[in-house]
């Protein structure tokens, strides 16, 4: 807790002792801020935004606060609780719209007299000083100032021994939603690993993570899927330096050697991002177990080769008996001259006959 008290309003009767500003989702871990402080928050597009704080002296006009950012102003009044405790909140429909850059927010107590000596017309644009009636400068509209030439200003004019009003002051960033995946590396099946980022997402926000094998395609439902992932919703934790932190664990005793990819989205906020890692089989001894190793195809040029071993029962072989055939032997060939003396014989015999 911070004292707000400035040396040149020590003397006044009543001070506003603490501003806290909470930029978060109510009833979930919240980023806090204490004026003062030289540490900036950043903030995603669509974040709703809460100003909640303690005031004492029970104003009766409540506390002026102002938002001051590329180009956008806002000036609205918060009534304190009967606990001196505030709350203001700035909706998801406002920060939706909110460049990236930084805002200011500076929180106004009337303090003594009751009233808010430096206020904003919004019909003229221009910030003025009640006590003087003079207009100290133009806060929207054509010829406004720059958001921190604007912050400076008021700061300035809240802050002078004129005036009796007191503040408290903050900053914060806004930029688009986003997150990012730590690198992941290789892993073995069976391996039980964790898989985190960071974030500008609020703390308390959704992401969804999924994990999936590239490999896999839609099948018809007669044939087995080929998925091989996981799922879930985290939610953003609270980090430091303006980024939350995300965190999803994997076990991966169920998936198959393969190349995944990791994809997370918000849930609240428009983000996605995405990263890939390998799983690859078990070593030797390690937990786990692979899927059948890939086939290779090997073009032989001559000889085709199987490795696989038949595993099979024996066939059971009948022994027929076996059937000796005589052996052939190529016979001699007749004499020539044999051949032509039982020609001539032939021809004797006949012409007799006749």
């Amino acid at each position: 807790m911070i004292r707000c008290m400035q040396p040149e309003i020590i003397r006044k009767m009543i001070c506003l002792v603490v501003f806290c500003v909470f930029i978060g989702i109510p009833a979930v871990s919240a980023v806090t801020l204490t004026p003062g402080s030289s540490s900036t928050t950043t903030i995603s597009q669509g974040d709703p935004v809460y100003i909640r704080g303690v005031a004492t002296g029970q104003p009766q006009v409540g506390l002026q606060i102002w938002f001051i950012g590329n180009n956008f102003a806002k000036v609205s009044t918060v009534q304190v609780n009967d606990n001196d405790t505030y709350e203001y909140e700035l909706s998801e429909s406002d920060t939706a719209n909110l460049a990236p850059g930084q805002y200011f927010v500076l929180v106004q107590h009337p303090m003594m007299n009751g009233r808010f000596d430096v206020v904003y017309d919004a019909s003229t644009g221009t910030v003025s000083n009640v006590q003087t009636g003079k207009t100290l400068y133009k806060f929207t509209g054509s010829g406004s100032l720059q958001s921190s030439d604007a912050a400076t200003a008021l700061i300035k004019a809240v802050g002078s021994q004129n005036i009796d009003d007191t503040f408290a002051s903050v900053s914060f960033l806004v930029g688009q939603p986003g997150a990012a995946i730590n690198p992941i590396g290789d892993r073995s099946v069976g391996e039980k690993f964790t898989i985190n980022g960071t974030t500008n997402l609020a703390a308390g926000d959704k992401i969804l993570v999924e994990i999936t094998s590239v490999s896999f395609q839609p099948t018809s439902k007669n044939e087995p899927s080929g998925f091989s992932g996981a799922s879930g919703v985290v939610t953003v934790v609270a980090g430091s330096g303006g980024r939350n932190t995300w965190s999803f664990d994997v076990d991966t005793s169920t998936f198959t050697p393969d190349e995944y990819v990791v994809r997370i989205s918000g849930m609240e906020a428009d983000m996605t991002a995405s990263a890939y890692f390998n799983v690859l089989c078990a070593e030797s001894g390690d937990s786990g177990t692979c899927g059948l190793p890939a086939v290779t195809n090997t073009t032989a040029t001559v000889t085709a080769t199987s490795n696989l071993t038949a595993t099979a029962t024996p066939a059971t072989t009948t022994s027929l008996p076996q059937t000796t055939l005589p052996a052939t032997t190529q016979e001699t060939p007749l004499p020539a001259a044999l051949c032509i003396a039982g020609t001539g014989m032939a021809l004797a015999l006949l012409c007799r006959k006749k």
